[in-house]
């Protein structure tokens, strides 16, 4: 694709890197956005493009800062609507509030619908995610919603896949476990723990075999990293030969991770590397990104990048 592409893509602040990275993919210029902060706090956007009649593709991950980011978003898309773009697509590479996607006890919001609400009601026609903390979370949309999978860019930094066993860290990623041995042709083992509290988690029981395997602990997201430390433990004490982990969103970088080899997390959401820890490898998933935008726009199947 050329810089005379019918479509624009435009970032937020939130990963500018990430955009940068897909443009260069796509082969094309990243629009220009002028977005301030007043004094007061708020914030300030202008488009610095012609987008009248035009397909327009905006990214920015909802972590970090995740409340500023997404009103951020949200005046984004107003500006783009009000200014006559065709359409406006939104990349999320990291889907903020998504853990909040169910009442646990009573008068709790469930947060993951209202940013749903307000990115529609903005003017969003589409939704491009990455490795949604449940895949029902499409349900609260009323318009497209694509959940791309950052499983192949992980699984591509694998380099030795000898004798290797997926785990689970917990009941909530066997599914993600076995599309990960699946692709490799591995075995997979589930850790069982529970919730002490909000910071702390305990083992339970490890369901299957990790003697003398390379093993590789998957999971969608680490906040504190504790869950992750924990699996890591709880293999080796169970005569695993590695541990290494392969995770989608690195939310927060962890203080500890002694008991993972290398730690290999994609880009979706934007560290400093200067502060992350010698073990862990970022992945971009830039390229599954543009791959997924360059179908969009040409009206390809976005399922075919998932298919053997």
């Amino acid at each position: 694709m050329t810089s005379k592409s019918p479509f624009l893509l435009l970032s937020g602040t939130s990963h500018r890197g990430l955009a940068e990275g897909v443009a260069k993919e796509l082969d094309v210029q990243l629009g220009e956005v002028e977005i301030e902060t007043f004094p007061d706090g708020e914030i300030g956007v202008q488009i610095l493009e012609n987008v009248r009649g035009r397909e327009i593709f905006v990214m920015q991950s909802i972590a970090g800062d995740p409340n500023l980011y997404l009103m951020e978003l949200l005046i984004m898309i107003d500006a783009l609507k009000r200014a006559s773009a065709a359409k406006v697509a939104v990349i999320l590479p990291y889907f903020g509030y998504s853990r909040q996607d169910r009442r646990g006890v009573r008068r709790e919001p469930i947060t993951a619908k209202l940013v749903a609400d307000l990115l529609e009601r903005a003017g969003a026609s589409q939704v491009l995610t990455l490795d949604l903390h449940a895949e029902q979370l499409q349900g609260f949309f009323d318009i497209p919603v694509d959940n791309l999978y950052a499983r192949r860019a992980l699984i591509s930094s694998v380099k030795s896949r000898e004798n290797l066993c997926v785990v689970a860290p917990d009941l909530g990623s066997i599914k993600l476990a076995q599309r990960y041995a699946d692709e490799l042709g591995s075995e997979f083992a589930i850790i069982d723990k529970s919730r002490i509290d909000a910071k702390e988690v305990k083992f339970d029981a490890l369901i299957g075999s990790v003697e003398g395997k390379n093993v590789i602990i998957v999971d969608d997201m680490i906040s504190t990293g504790k869950t992750l430390e924990l699996a890591g433990r709880v293999c080796l004490e169970r005569g695993a030969k590695s541990v290494r982990g392969l995770v989608t969103h690195l939310l927060s970088v962890p203080k500890s991770l002694s008991s993972i080899e290398t730690l290999h997390v994609s880009d979706s959401i934007f560290h400093d590397p200067a502060s992350l820890p010698s073990n862990v490898e970022v992945v971009s998933v830039a390229p599954l990104i543009a791959d997924a935008i360059g179908r969009v726009v040409s009206g390809e199947s976005i399922s075919l990048l998932f298919e053997n």
